[in-house]
């Protein structure tokens, strides 16, 4: 078929069946600032679960699904019981969940692959969706610690996936752990929504340089991504890179007014890259 090697060796191919899309979220950082508040946006991303039910194969949570995740051998962290028990619904009615790890959730196990029939993805990954009447390949990760920069972050992730580290934090009583995280996490984002947005700028921005050098590599190899896609950065995104490509930012779901969430939909049809309208 004059089909590149890369296509098999580094791609995922999902059929995806006549009339269905797949739909793209990130960074709703459950948890976050309180349970109080956490608890309102869950209800809203419940509502939406319901909403997409009807006409998704594939939903992809595209990291930081909460501000704070440890799976310790015999206990997960306490709350979120209506979103889990949304996501094993919709997985029990066909949807194929696809989860990737997030700065805020690097301690994610096998929790919700074994609880959801969830897919855990650690790195930037492509996938060839497979449409009726043509393909459409994209490449999906968190986007944390790509590109240059963000030293400080990239060191602390090394700490934080080093195996002692884990360990040690394990015998942490879960009610000190969680707290000491939630704390570090909150201050830091509260901190920033305080300061205001920082503006985008897509010549200085660490995850379009790495995507930008990914898409040459890819272009080289003739892998035909038509888009890139990441959470992390908090900003709802959706930049044309060369013809035919574009690299997509999901935002967040915890700025105010729920103004920087966004939803990707892929389907027969192309992208529509939509803002989330909350229900009432």
């Amino acid at each position: 078929m004059g089909i590149p090697a890369p296509f098999f060796l580094y791609m995922i191919t999902l059929p995806i069946p006549e009339g269905k899309k797949i739909y793209c979220i990130s960074d709703m950082h459950l948890g976050f600032p309180n349970a109080a508040e956490s608890r309102i946006r869950e209800h809203q991303l419940i509502a939406w679960m319901d909403q997409i039910s009807a006409d998704a194969s594939d939903l992809f949570l595209v990291g930081d699904i909460f501000d704070f995740w440890f799976e310790y051998k015999l206990v997960v962290p306490k709350g979120f019981i209506r979103f889990f028990g949304k996501l094993a619904s919709l997985a029990d009615s066909g949807v194929r969940i696809h989860v990737f790890v997030g700065n805020h959730d690097l301690w994610m196990n096998d929790y919700l692959s074994e609880e959801c029939n969830a897919q855990i993805y650690r790195t930037l990954t492509d996938f060839e969706f497979q449409f009726t009447n043509h393909v459409t390949r994209v490449c999906i990760g968190h986007g944390d610690g790509i590109g240059p920069g963000d030293y400080g972050y990239k060191f602390l992730k090394e700490v934080f996936l080093n195996p002692l580290a884990q360990f040690l934090f394990r015998y942490l009583h879960p009610d000190f752990g969680v707290r000491l995280a939630h704390l570090w996490s909150g201050t830091r984002k509260t901190a920033a929504i305080k300061n205001g947005e920082v503006l985008f700028n897509p010549e200085t921005d660490y995850i379009v340089l790495a995507i930008q050098e990914r898409l040459l590599a890819d272009q080289s190899s003739q892998k035909g991504i038509q888009a890139y896609i990441c959470g992390h950065r908090h900003h709802a995104i959706n930049l044309p890179l060369a013809i035919g490509v574009s690299y997509y930012n999901l935002g967040d779901w915890f700025s105010p007014d729920f103004k920087q969430a966004y939803v990707l939909q892929i389907s027969e049809a192309g992208f529509d890259f939509v803002k989330f309208q909350p229900f009432c």
